[in-house]
């Protein structure tokens, strides 16, 4: 059977790398099955919302601070969604923890990527730099990108794929963060693939991943 088209809105908060890594295999047909119907940010500058912009996407800028309460900012998100027919959500380097509305509408149906080795080094606090001073500070050997589904914790949801890279010794935090990027801009488009194609299927924590 045909899985539906996957109608993708894309979360963002800052410059979007892997937004486009995501719509370039999209355009590259390597995602088939698959459009990106909308891009969000809570960050009105956010180069996410320029790149939908320039490839005629639908882009909105949508914050809490432009509503009176948690309830009309989550509804109003929520509406969006469904306005544009989205039957799927990627979370790419979005800063805000989506409301548990949102989530359980969505379920198993939004994926995030974090720059480390889920469940190690996950969790509040644990974003950007952060992550890889905290991985060389524990004198790791591994690291290396991990897409997972996003359920109501930070960085708990089951994973559907990792991918690791290897921490030298004269490693920086700003050039281990650029090799896992680097890997992230693979995983990323890969994953969605896998959804695209209907070959992804959970059993409570676990992630089977049909061939192909």
């Amino acid at each position: 059977m045909v899985p539906d088209l996957l109608n993708i809105a894309v979360f963002a908060s800052g410059k979007g790398s892997n937004f486009q890594a995501i719509l370039d295999a999209i355009k590259a047909g390597k995602i088939p099955n698959a459009r990106i119907a909308l891009v969000i940010s809570n960050n009105s500058t956010a180069g996410a919302l320029e790149i939908a912009r320039n490839n005629r996407i639908p882009a909105l800028h949508v914050s809490r601070q432009q509503f009176g309460s948690d309830e009309t900012f989550n509804e109003t998100l929520l509406q969006k969604l469904k306005d544009s027919k989205v039957n799927f959500v990627v979370l790419a380097g979005y800063m805000k923890m989506l409301d548990s509305s949102i989530i359980k509408h969505f379920k198993n149906r939004i994926v995030n990527i974090h720059p480390a080795l889920l469940p190690k080094f996950g969790g509040k606090g644990m974003y950007g730099i952060h992550v890889h001073e905290t991985v060389i500070a524990n004198k790791e050997r591994m690291s290396g990108a991990t897409v997972h589904l996003v359920d109501e914790e930070y960085d708990r949801g089951p994973i559907v794929l990792q991918r690791t890279v290897e921490v030298a010794p004269n490693d920086t935090p700003e050039s281990l963060a650029a090799k896992v990027l680097k890997i992230e801009h693979q995983i990323y488009p890969e994953a969605v693939r896998l959804f695209a194609e209907g070959r992804v299927r959970v059993n409570g924590r676990n992630i089977i991943i049909a061939p192909a």
